[in-house]
């Protein structure tokens, strides 16, 4: 079974790689709108793991909160993470 954690660790990997060869395209110089279309491919494989760490933290945290009855918690840790998403 694929878990959320071998996901998102699979998925780092990957950036890893391309952050990695956004430094060697630099480095050699290659045509900036390449290294664009790079970087705004690991601006969205980022923003897939932010997807998947908010969906697993809805699951396991929040939705088990507001069942204990910590709505207001539940509800404050929601907006903290959208405002961040916002940025």
């Amino acid at each position: 079974m694929v878990t959320p954690k071998s996901r998102i660790m699979r998925r780092l990997k990957i950036i890893e790689g391309q952050v990695r060869g956004l430094q060697e395209m630099t480095e050699k110089g290659v045509y900036c709108i390449d290294i664009i279309t790079q970087t705004s491919a690991v601006k969205r494989a980022l923003s897939s793991i932010e997807d998947v760490i908010m969906e697993n933290h809805l699951n396991s945290c929040v939705v088990p909160q507001i069942k204990k009855g910590n709505d207001k918690k539940a509800t404050k840790e929601i907006l903290e993470v959208y405002r961040l998403k916002r940025k």
